[in-house]
């Protein structure tokens, strides 16, 4: 397929995935906070919780049956195109970028293991990070909150060190991401909407539903509430290469996710009216440790000491990273530089040297894939003249 095609098709889908996830992130974050809110006090018979609210110039009254109304309303607004559509939009992203240009996103120059392995592992995590969740919600673990949460905690944690020596630190961080995206579309899916539908269905037959289903489906909706933070991360973390690059990626991203389904509880929390407010600064504390566990070494003495001339050091960017980061690249996978960074001329090299520095010598995510083969020696040389200032006279 032509690149320039493949390049809008992959800002087509990747907008559509945008869109569709912004709609489904929040719905989530309003519908779990507006059960967390409501009114559980002096309610009439059947009523399981009301609430006042007040946006955009009016007012709002909103009532939460306890199972279903006796007459189920001609119209009823269902929330599950966006879940559907995010992660179809997700999938195909995955096609299209990682699946695709395998050789380059799934794996690295040095690794052992084949694109086509790489692709059936990654798409592996995703079925099987959804049969071991599924079938942990279908066990009396469900009914331990604290208890399922570790294990799951331990499972994903698991799987991302598994995939961080199988792929490339990229691709292992977005399937970690896309698994638990699937176990989320999947909720929806499988569970959330066929309970809703049974629920609806029984009133339409004037019989009394079933409570059970009603509270299966709100017990999976929260789980999808907690992954949230965790999953958006993910799918940004390309821009942190201190995060995905570091030498303990696995354990970086279990920390994040600490992080981010502990800010989300403080929020759900608080939505209750309970102020546990000791999560934020301790969600403070826990980012300073992981900036500060990511901060690159200080690189003392890079290539033996030697001092560096600029034409040793242009001559590797030329070699190396030119191909891909130029105003007319020559790499087979990418048709205009990456973000737009170039290094064409001296200029242009000088006024990104910290991104140079911290994706090919400190993180050692760039050139990505190694396609260019880069040596270690190349990546000192470079450092070298960056850290003596990186003069071009």
């Amino acid at each position: 397929m032509d690149a320039h095609v493949v390049e809008w098709l992959n800002l087509t889908v990747r907008w559509i995935h945008f869109i569709t996830g912004i709609a489904w992130i929040g719905s989530s974050f309003y519908f779990n906070w507006l059960e967390n809110a409501l009114n559980k006090q002096g309610l009439r018979e059947g009523i399981a919780g009301n609430l006042w609210a007040i946006h955009g110039g009016g007012f709002y009254y909103l009532e939460k049956y306890k199972v279903a109304p006796k007459v189920i309303p001609k119209t009823l607004h269902w929330f599950k195109y966006e879940a559907y559509f995010t992660w179809i939009s997700g999938f195909a992203l995955l096609i299209i970028v990682y699946y695709y240009n395998a050789g380059v996103y799934m794996v690295d120059s040095d690794s052992s293991t084949h694109p086509a392995l790489a692709v059936l592992l990654g798409i592996g995590s995703l079925i099987v990070g959804w049969f071991i969740y599924d079938t942990m919600c279908k066990t009396p673990l469900i009914n331990k909150p604290v208890l399922f949460t570790l294990v799951g905690f331990l499972i994903v944690v698991a799987i991302s060190y598994y995939l961080t020596q199988m792929l490339s630190s990229r691709a292992a961080y977005l399937h970690v991401g896309a698994m638990l995206g699937t176990c989320m579309a999947a909720n929806v899916f499988l569970v959330i909407i066929p309970s809703q539908k049974k629920l609806v269905e029984s009133a339409k037959q004037g019989k009394e539903p079933d409570a059970v289903q009603g509270r299966k489906a709100f017990l999976r909706s929260l789980h999808n509430n907690y992954m949230t933070l965790p999953v958006l991360f993910i799918m940004i973390s390309n821009h942190f290469p201190s995060t995905y690059g570091n030498e303990f990626n696995w354990a970086v991203l279990a920390g994040l996710f600490v992080v981010g389904t502990g800010v989300r509880h403080y929020y759900n929390l608080l939505g209750k009216g309970q102020n546990a407010f000791w999560i934020l600064p301790a969600a403070v504390v826990g980012m300073i440790g992981l900036a500060m566990v990511t901060k690159p070494p200080p690189a003392h003495q890079l290539a033996g000491g030697r001092q560096i001339e600029f034409s040793e050091a242009q001559a590797l960017i030329s070699k190396r990273c030119v191909s891909c980061h130029s105003a007319n690249p020559t790499d087979k996978v990418f048709v205009v530089a990456p973000k737009g960074v170039m290094f064409d001329t001296p200029d242009q090299i000088v006024q990104h040297q910290d991104k140079i520095f911290i994706q090919a010598v400190t993180t050692k995510v760039m050139p990505l894939g190694n396609t260019t083969f880069i040596t270690e020696e190349e990546r000192e040389i470079i450092g070298a003249w960056i850290q003596q200032g990186a003069i071009i006279e």
